[in-house]
């Protein structure tokens, strides 16, 4: 039966900013900003840093979030993010700054720009523009200042492209992290194939995305990731709660199953309100994969419910963008659910207009 997540034309009617076209380009951003950061060059001394700060808020520090556990088990150097107006006493000329605001004018990071500054940090920058693309110009640093040309909407949230993938090209770069040509050219397919699966096009029955989103209508998600996906669960779950405008968390295992199982008794309304939401991948090691079935089974003990989304892409990288996409199609699609235009953010723009006065 078809629904008004069937029709681009009923969904046009309440996504006024076309949210949708963003999230339809998640391949086309990342396509631009690989091709773009092949020419960013960082001088040597970037590589001798013994750790990384990323400097952004909520959208803008997506990357971070996914960088740090994504590449785990390869970083040589922690990847710290600090959403704040300061950074900590130990950033020093051996660390490595990343300044990352989509718009360029966020108040918290341009503050955390002049504070690292002082502290001789090595610093670069991710940014459509903005003050902070001129700060950065003014002093010489590396940069990559995009122009958002795949993101119709010119929301954060929908520039997984520019901030995510931005971030991971960046230092890339600046030689923290190792993606070559064909990790590439491999997530690009996945993201292709991805869109195949959870498009509008594809039925409510057929379509993990609009099931995970009818499933959590009036009801409160809690996304359940471990180990690569964990920063991805994250960025999800901030998701549910920008796009949806839902109550949404993200929990981890193992860490999860030393408290959380026991807070599942009361209130009794748990059992009415709470949605779960697994994150399930053959990548996960043994111990976790069992951990996460075993899980399961406490939530059923608990007559509380649970949808589990096979992350099927063959490499890490694939499974975070995977993770990542039928997130935000699942955000976007409960937005309608809502009656709510999914790209608007009233409560957050009053705050920062607040902020001002």
């Amino acid at each position: 039966m078809a629904t008004i997540l069937d029709s681009r034309e009923e969904l046009a009617k309440i996504d006024t900013k076309n949210g949708l076209g963003s999230i339809e380009q998640l391949g086309s951003q990342i396509k631009q900003v690989w091709e773009a950061t092949r020419s960013l060059q960082f001088p040597d001394s970037y590589r001798q840093v013994t750790s990384v700060v990323v400097a952004g808020m909520g959208g803008s520090a997506y990357g971070t979030h996914v960088i740090a556990t994504l590449f785990a088990d390869e970083l040589t150097v922690p990847v710290f993010s600090i959403p704040d107006y300061t950074l900590p006493h130990w950033v020093n000329e051996h660390t490595l700054v990343l300044l990352s605001s989509y718009s360029g004018s966020t108040e918290e990071t341009l503050s955390a720009a002049e504070d690292a500054k002082k502290k001789g940090a090595h610093m670069c920058g991710l940014t459509s523009g903005g003050k902070l693309g001129e700060w950065l110009k003014s002093n010489n640093y590396p940069a990559y200042i995009f122009t958002p040309t795949f993101n119709q909407c010119n929301t954060p949230r929908y520039a997984l492209g520019y901030s995510v993938f931005g971030q991971m090209a960046v230092l890339e770069r600046a030689g923290i992290l190792k993606i070559d040509e064909g990790m590439y050219q491999a997530l690009l397919a996945d993201i292709a194939q991805i869109q195949l699966e959870v498009s509008v096009s594809v039925s409510r029955e057929k379509n993990a995305s609009k099931l995970l989103a009818y499933d959590c209508l009036d009801r409160l998600p809690i996304v359940v990731v471990a180990q690569h996906l964990e920063g991805a669960g994250h960025v999800v779950a901030n998701a549910f709660n920008e796009t949806a405008k839902t109550y949404s968390e993200y929990r981890v295992v193992p860490e999860l199953n030393h408290h959380l199982m026991e807070g599942l008794q009361f209130p009794k309304i748990n059992e009415r309100d709470l949605f779960f939401i697994f994150a399930d991948s053959k990548l996960y090691s043994p111990s976790i994969q069992k951990r996460m079935q075993l899980t399961k089974q406490v939530i059923e003990k608990n007559n509380c419910e649970y949808m589990s989304i096979d992350i099927a892409s063959n490499s890490k990288l694939g499974q975070v963008f995977e993770l990542l996409l039928k997130g935000t199609y699942a955000a976007f699609y409960l937005a309608f659910l809502n009656n709510v235009d999914p790209v608007p953010n009233p409560w957050v723009d009053w705050f920062k207009q607040s902020m001002k006065e």
